[in-house]
């Protein structure tokens, strides 16, 4: 080589010019397509293999099909969880009136299902044979105390004895002593409300005789009530107790009830293939009645930060999603991906999407179908020797005129 001739920029080699359009086509020489387009040369060396599929648009017609992108982003993601619900009395709050000993109902006043009773108003007025030889013996031996007290100590301390035995009696069926009263001629109880509850059950009327341990009204405090919503198993994995949830109902339009999720159920119901999830909601106007259904959205824990993309960016098959990937203006290429969690309109991206990439969000299925179209050609012409490699092949000795031709050299 001449001096100097070192520094002289070398001349890049052209191996052979590939269609704009991203088509399975190649000429050896500069040429034009039926759009007019250059065809584009391909240095040695210089550019990459495209990825198969990858489809190439003009400039019009990527604004023609209203192609747009967004750019993947790395960031956490907290999945979220539609359901439906039912709202259920808080087991929690529930009670029921038994008494543990035998007696009739003289008077009921909780003698309608359904209506509010508030804490320590009276429920029913009961008479009872056993409770009044209780309030008898016990009413004769504390006044034997007290008289027998200061004349005969040992005697008044029996008394006392079989006094602090039949209040122990009356403790036990749930009557204090303080409710006792003195007179014999009064043998009545009279029951009333444990809280403010509502009758849920009423299981006797007026005048029924009842036996030990008989239920005969049931009450629940509605203050606070339970929403229990079915889950899918694939979408509770996420969920955890004190996570936040939103109750909707259509019986209650515009109405927005928050609480905090209480419980997870353990077991799956083999039936539906769901979980239950409990959350607890303060009623304290009342609107929300026991059976009333709904929907109840439930935010899950928050993830890893992770590559997140729009929904509308992937294109699920059914056997495997593909997100159409920019790798340059005008130039589209699949990629298979493995999707994680997702949020609304967000998903995670685990594998074949990078943070910075762009992705389609919009027209992706046209891209898709001529991209498949392209693929399908590419492996139609995958036998097929290229122009490069046709020009480093031997020449083959012309018959006619002794010389070699060289490929692709009219």
């Amino acid at each position: 080589m001449a001096p100097g001739a070192s520094s002289a920029p070398a001349e890049r080699e052209v191996l052979y010019y590939r269609n704009p359009m991203g088509l399975p086509d190649t000429s050896p020489v500069p040429k034009k397509d039926s759009m007019g387009m250059d065809y584009i040369p391909v240095f040695a060396g210089g550019e990459p293999a495209a990825e198969p599929g990858t489809v190439v648009l003009p400039p019009d017609k990527v604004q023609k099909l209203g192609v747009r992108t967004e750019l993947a982003v790395r960031e956490s993601l907290a999945s979220s969880v539609r359901a439906s619900a039912t709202v259920q009395v808080d087991e929690t709050r529930q009670f029921v009136i038994a008494p543990k000993f035998e007696g009739w109902i003289e008077t009921l006043y909780a003698n309608q299902t359904g209506i509010t009773v508030k804490r320590g108003q009276p429920l029913m007025t009961l008479y009872s044979p056993e409770l009044l030889a209780a309030q008898s013996e016990y009413q004769i031996a504390d006044a034997a105390a007290e008289r027998l007290a200061e004349g005969d100590p040992a005697s008044a301390a029996t008394m006392r004895q079989l006094r602090d035995a039949a209040r122990t009696r009356l403790r036990n069926w749930d009557i204090s002593g303080a409710q006792v009263t003195r007179s014999g001629s009064d043998a009545r109880l009279v029951l009333t409300a444990p809280a403010d509850a509502v009758v849920v059950e009423k299981l006797v009327v007026q005048g029924d005789r009842f036996e030990p341990g008989q239920t005969i009204l049931r009450l629940a405090d509605l203050s606070t009530v339970w929403v229990v919503a079915d889950v899918p198993t694939s979408a509770s994995t996420n969920l955890a107790v004190g996570g936040a949830a939103t109750f909707q109902t259509p019986s209650l339009p515009g109405q927005t009830f928050e609480g905090l999720v209480s419980f997870i159920q353990p077991v799956v119901d083999l039936a539906s293939r769901t979980v239950g999830v409990r959350i607890e909601l303060a009623n304290t106007d009342g609107v929300l009645r026991p059976g009333l259904f709904g929907d109840v959205d439930l935010v899950g824990t928050a993830s890893e930060a992770t590559v997140v993309i729009p929904r509308s960016a992937v294109i699920d098959s059914g056997t495997r999603q593909v997100v159409l990937v920019q790798t340059e203006p005008g130039r589209f290429a699949p990629r298979t991906v493995q999707l994680g969690a997702r949020a609304g309109d967000r998903v995670a991206v685990l594998s074949g999407v990078e943070a910075g990439e762009s992705v389609v969000v919009s027209a992706n299925f046209l891209i898709d179908a001529e991209s498949n179209l392209r693929a399908a050609l590419q492996g139609m012409d995958a036998g097929t020797t290229p122009p490069a490699a046709a020009e480093d092949a031997p020449a083959e000795p012309d018959p006619h005129s002794g010389h070699s031709n060289h490929a692709g050299g009219q």
